[in-house]
């Protein structure tokens, strides 16, 4: 797996390295159980601050894709792949929602309305 940061996006560098990492979790690139590079080898081997990268460690960590044990680092979860997978489609159906020029209060009354 090769994460790449691009210095011209509008993207945050957090959200770009959040980004790939769901995206390799999604495709399989990166498997439950897999453990990931320590985080300040990983940071210092993309040219980022180490809190940019534990900040999308954190988002992923949220989003139940991810699992952060201080001293026995940072492994993939066995449902990460579904959770992926679901993240993906919510965050396209949230753009798509935006897009249309719904608010965030109308964006969650819509989904609550559906549990």
């Amino acid at each position: 797996m090769l994460l790449k940061v691009d210095s011209t996006s509008t993207q945050s560098i957090h959200d770009q390295l959040a980004g790939q990492l769901r995206h390799a979790i999604a495709v399989g690139d990166l498997n439950p159980g897999e453990k990931l590079a320590p985080a300040h080898q990983l940071a210092a081997s993309l040219d980022v601050n180490v809190h940019t990268l534990l900040r999308a460690f954190k988002t992923l960590r949220s989003e139940g894709l991810l699992e952060v044990r201080r001293g026995r680092g940072t492994t993939v979860t066995a449902d990460a792949p579904q959770q992926a997978q679901f993240v993906a489609r919510a965050r396209e159906l949230v753009a798509e929602a935006r897009h249309a020029g719904l608010t965030n209060h109308e964006i969650r009354q819509t989904v609550e309305a559906q549990l």
